[in-house]
């Protein structure tokens, strides 16, 4: 536990303006992300040296495909989450009733223990991920900035949605990011996440001009939810026009779960389509994730040469040169020197 960032006292109740929630809590309560908490007139971060998952993952489970692909990543989260997805795929670390009583780790990690795990298992770089890392920023940042003494680098893996009070403070420690955009629709963050759109897509549009974060995005469709052509054309359109044609897009899929089991998993048929309707968009790299396909693979966009050849979450072959195709076209990411 430490006492937080990112919040003032407000008419006796502390208020947290990390993300976009702004709650106003009362002394001992809890904010909506269960993790940060007003003891005695202070915001304290129960999250702080308190991951609940840590493990070795490929930097492709992410995913990220650009930032330095076929590297091994140190990942770990916290228990908690700022958003209410009834569809949360990780909901046994952010929904589950120990959730709203944290404080009871499986392991205390301190930062400095964070980065020595990561050089004593040759991992170039450390992940936030599993739940939510906005919600601990504290202890994030904490992480980067030592893991940047030792030339690691810090990858946030969100959902975006954090204020613009807090978010040079964290992106300007962070090298890489993958951002779930979960639909673009209101209707849908409101109903199925809790949550609003604009302040994701706001974050996106200040990683893109504000900073050097290499990012991605990734989609989960789900079935009769978010994966009709007009909304897939939409978001398509934005992030072309917003962001470029070199951002990344994964497509990946939803399977049943948390609160959500009324829909069965989503048809690989339906990833491959929106993956052809983001590159007749003109979107560069279009990927789908959860299931077994060739559109995981890296492509030039200027003579369609095979770059990348991924198996599932590992490299087969990787044929950049410098991070560039052999027909000289530059490849846009974070490669291997």
């Amino acid at each position: 536990m430490k006492e937080a960032q990112w919040w003032s006292t407000a008419n006796g109740k502390i208020q947290c303006y990390l993300c976009p929630r702004y709650c106003k809590i009362g002394k001992g309560q809890n904010g909506f992300c269960f993790i940060r908490k007003n003891i005695d007139g202070t915001l304290q971060s129960l999250a702080y040296g308190s991951p609940c998952s840590v493990n070795i993952d490929p930097i492709e489970k992410k995913p990220l495909f650009h930032f330095y692909p076929g590297t091994n990543i140190l990942s770990l989260g916290t228990l908690g989450c700022n958003l209410g997805c009834l569809f949360c795929q990780n909901w046994s670390i952010t929904k589950i009733k120990k959730a709203k009583e944290p404080g009871k780790p499986s392991r205390e990690l301190l930062p400095d223990d964070v980065v020595k795990a990561a050089l004593n298992n040759n991992c170039p770089g450390i992940a936030y991920t599993y739940n939510e890392p906005t919600i601990w920023a504290e202890y994030a940042v904490d992480i980067a900035k030592i893991a940047h003494s030792h030339s690691i680098k810090s990858v946030m893996v969100t959902n975006g949605y954090i204020t613009k009070e807090a978010f040079h403070d964290v992106y300007d420690n962070i090298d890489g990011a993958n951002v779930d955009l979960k639909s673009f629709n209101e209707h849908f963050y409101r109903k199925y996440a809790a949550a609003h759109i604009d302040p994701v897509l706001q974050a996106l549009l200040a990683l893109k001009k504000e900073t050097n974060v290499w990012f991605e995005i990734t989609t989960l469709l789900i079935p009769g939810l978010n994966d009709n052509d007009e909304e897939t054309k939409k978001l398509c359109a934005w992030i072309l026009n917003e962001l470029g044609p070199d951002i990344p897009l994964h497509f990946t899929a939803f399977h049943p779960d948390y609160k959500m089991h009324d829909r069965g998993p989503t048809p690989a048929e339906t990833l491959e389509h929106a993956r052809y309707i983001a590159m007749q968009c003109g979107i560069h790299f279009v990927y789908v994730g959860n299931v077994s396909s060739n559109s995981a693979n890296t492509y030039c966009p200027q003579c369609n040469k095979l770059l990348i050849q991924r198996g599932w979450h590992s490299i087969v072959r990787n044929e950049l040169i410098d991070g560039k195709c052999s027909c000289g076209e530059a490849i846009p990411g974070r490669w291997m020197k």
